[in-house]
């Protein structure tokens, strides 16, 4: 899989990620309340498990999801696309 995820796109996962990362291992250690009972577990979980998807994601800049819908935030660098022209004509 190729790079996808670059830009806004990966500030945004990392400062979200962790965030959410926190608020449900915190609602999960019982040091936060989201909603109460079992619904309360059901929310910090998901936002344990989103966070840590939006992190990796970030980190990796490979998103399935940005794959399955054809979105790519990722930019190449010009260097790294082409070798740079010294003005120089090529030997072959």
């Amino acid at each position: 899989m190729e790079k996808n995820v670059g830009g806004y796109d990966r500030i945004a996962r990392f400062v979200v990620g962790p965030v959410l990362i926190v608020v449900g291992g915190a609602a999960l250690g019982g040091f936060l309340t989201l909603a109460a009972g079992t619904l309360g577990l059901v929310i910090a979980a998901i936002a344990l498990l989103v966070g840590a998807v939006l992190t990796v994601t970030a980190t990796t800049q490979k998103c399935p999801l940005n794959a399955a819908i054809g979105l790519n935030t990722y930019e190449k660098r010009a260097a790294q696309q082409s070798p740079p022209d010294d003005g120089k004509p090529s030997v072959k």
